[in-house]
């Protein structure tokens, strides 16, 4: 796995070295530009609309634009003499329960893993954080940009997930506080959650348009034809209370069986009076099935930069 960036675990007085290698990857599949006429690759140009010149890299530099077309340049040594003297250490500020995080503020996954002198100090970190049932908020500096952190164990190790800090979040404009849904609105509800619960299992969960696309590129370089087929519409629900009524019925027929909820005697009568009062809706389902298509093993072409070629 690259190495993105080394730096130590600091909390108290105890330091760990570690170093960090990205946890997530992106699978979309990436295009390029090319002459509609030749088929042949785009090449992006910079130029100066007000030189009519083309720049290159070494001719760039970095502005803010404080006003409308008016910028403030900051140079690169400006840019070094704002890095904190511990930006290759990863501070502990705090260690609270994950619970408390709401997931809004989560940005992107790294992995830690221990320098070979560390092992003991890192496995004693993991053990503690994980008999504590605690994870730690951090500060750490990357790429000039100090970031709010939160490190927990995961799969017998540290993982690091970069963090929103609070000015960073919106908030939303909530215009329909005044709704309030019926009880029996209510209890329909709970029941569908019910009948749609299920342990998390990651694995079932998978990106059908990846797969369609991946197929699609397949066909096209075999100079084959793919045709996506259009999903079967359901008759359309206007109602509240019947939508909600067949989505239980649809729910139901999966489980196999009817699930209500174990509350008070009040609660199931109320069900029951809805599903008396929505009894001539009509049911719509598609009991249409599909063979389905071998999945693709195109995976997208990763882009290896110069930085991991030389790693």
């Amino acid at each position: 796995m690259h190495t993105l960036w080394k730096g130590s675990i600091s909390f108290g007085l105890v330091n760990v070295p570690v170093k960090m290698h990205a946890a997530t990857e992106s699978q979309e599949f990436q295009f390029n530009y090319l002459h509609k006429t030749c088929n042949h690759r785009i090449r992006s140009i910079k130029k100066c609309p007000s030189c009519d010149l083309e720049v290159d890299a070494a001719d760039l530099v970095k502005g803010y634009e404080y006003e409308k077309d008016r910028y403030v340049v900051l140079t690169d040594d400006d840019l070094a003499s704002l890095e904190q003297p511990m930006s290759r250490s990863i501070d502990i500020l705090d260690f609270i329960d994950l619970k408390e995080i709401d997931p809004i503020y989560y940005q992107k996954s790294y992995y830690l893993s221990p320098e070979e002198t560390a092992q003991k100090a890192y496995r004693l970190l993991c053990q503690a954080m994980e008999e504590s049932g605690r994870v730690a908020v951090a500060r750490v500096t990357m790429r000039s940009k100090q970031h709010l952190a939160c490190l927990r164990v995961f799969e017998q190790g540290l993982i690091m997930e970069t963090m929103y800090y609070p000015k960073e979040v919106r908030h939303m404009d909530t215009v329909w506080e005044r709704v309030i849904p019926t009880e029996a609105e209510l209890t329909m509800a709970r029941q569908l959650i019910d009948n749609l619960a299920h342990p998390f299992e990651p694995e079932k969960y998978h990106d059908e348009l990846h797969e369609q696309m991946a197929q699609l590129i397949e066909s096209r370089v075999a100079g084959e034809t793919f045709k996506v087929e259009a999903p079967a519409k359901g008759r359309k629900v206007v109602d509240l209370m019947e939508a909600l009524q067949a989505s239980i019925s649809m729910t139901e027929k999966v489980k196999g069986k009817l699930e209500l909820d174990e509350g008070s005697v009040e609660e199931k009568a109320v069900l029951d009076e809805v599903k008396n009062a929505s009894s001539e809706s009509k049911e719509t389902g598609s009991d249409q099935t599909t063979s389905e298509k071998p999945k693709s093993t195109l995976t997208p072409r990763k882009r290896t930069t110069k930085r991991a070629k030389g790693a």
